[in-house]
């Protein structure tokens, strides 16, 4: 699915482009993966739209390229034009979303249509929008989670790549949910992103099916 033609090895690995607006810590446990060898692709560029991102020092750390793009005095569909420029100079193959708080144009999904994956604090469908710590608590819930899932058009309802459940406890505030399930999501979003590259992800209907080739990326 990713695959180029000749060349190096690093230049025929999956090219991932980053988008965030917040702290980065999943951005972090990505390269950290990457470092590894357990994610075969290479991470090329950071972008946010928060100048005091902490992804963009996570980025800085780790010798990947970084930019804040500055939302100010843009329409939504001018601003996903600018990053698309930037996402396609550096020969993106696919972008994720890490704390990224705004939502994609139908343009920018149509671009990477398919290929553009997000993580969500829930067991999506439950929960969709901000704060889902604290919506799983007022529901009263005795499990949620997280969720890797393709984009769409709208908010937090694209086809499901990977879930791993939660436990709530009964004495869980909003800030000890919230850590527990960061926690998963340090583990779950590289194993998704690993999934995704190195199988074959298709689509029938809603749901996503990742088959694995003969040999992997």
């Amino acid at each position: 699915m990713f695959m180029s033609c000749g060349g190096s090895e690093e230049r025929v690995l999956p090219k991932i482009g980053v988008i965030s607006s917040g702290r980065g810590e999943n951005l972090r446990h990505i390269l950290k993966a990457v470092q590894s060898g357990y994610l075969k692709a290479r991470v090329v560029i950071v972008l946010a739209n928060q100048p005091d991102a902490g992804a963009l020092q996570i980025a800085r750390e780790y010798g990947v390229a970084s930019e804040f793009i500055d939302p100010a005095g843009s329409s939504r569909q001018e601003y996903d034009l600018i990053l698309l420029e930037r996402l396609g100079r550096a020969n993106v193959d696919l972008v994720v979303l890490t704390g990224y708080m705004r939502l994609l144009s139908p343009a920018f999904i149509s671009r990477y249509k398919n290929r553009i994956l997000n993580i969500h604090p829930a067991l999506l469908p439950s929960f969709r929008g901000v704060d889902a710590f604290s919506q799983a608590l007022q529901y009263g819930v005795c499990w949620t989670g997280t969720t890797i899932h393709i984009v769409d058009e709208d908010m937090d309802s694209g086809p499901i790549v990977y879930q791993v459940p939660v436990p709530v406890r009964p004495d869980d505030t909003r800030e000890t949910l919230k850590a527990r399930i960061q926690r998963t999501e340090y583990r779950a979003y590289p194993r998704a992103i690993k999934m995704f590259l190195e199988g074959r992800p298709r689509l029938e209907g809603r749901r996503l099916l990742i088959d694995r080739p003969d040999t992997v990326l």
